[in-house]
């Protein structure tokens, strides 16, 4: 799958800094917008937190947050999200946790995914139900993160 990064390019003409936090996708947003020319001058670094516990210890997300709501979640995504883009003072934050399969977790379906967007001060996460395998549930992942965050820029 070819992702689209022309937002990046976007996010750079503009001087808007960004950060991701991720679980299933184990890095791969990150590694995708590295490798966009220019992208040091709004990209610093990020989090791959896949277990709850570096969720926990790197994102400073309280456990009775995971615990009450479950990983894959509305909620721990925004926390995903918002905590990162705090924790490295930048103008967006983007999350993601869910299920890249291929079994279940907390009772959610492989291609479960929460992706998580602070948005210069804008938070909110949405949910999506990806197929094919985990390569496949974790690339639609990252290019539904790129379009949600065209779509807050160009408001």
């Amino acid at each position: 799958m070819q992702i689209d990064t022309s937002i990046v390019n976007k996010l750079i003409d503009d001087q808007i800094t960004i950060t991701g936090a991720e679980s299933l996708t184990a890095g791969m947003f990150q590694s995708t917008i590295g490798g966009v020319p220019g992208v040091s001058a709004i990209f610093y670094g990020g989090f791959v937190t896949y277990s709850n516990e570096a969720k926990a210890k790197l994102l400073s997300i309280p456990m009775e947050v995971i615990d009450e709501y479950g990983v894959v979640s509305e909620q721990v995504a925004i926390w995903m999200a918002k905590q990162s883009k705090q924790i490295m003072n930048v103008d967006v934050g983007v999350s993601f946790t869910g299920v890249a399969g291929p079994d279940s977790l907390e009772g959610q379906p492989a291609g479960t995914v929460f992706i998580g967007l602070d948005f210069q001060g804008n938070q909110f996460a949405k949910e999506f139900h990806f197929s094919g395998s985990r390569q496949e549930v974790r690339e639609q992942s990252v290019q539904a993160a790129l379009k949600m965050i065209e779509n807050e820029h160009s408001k």
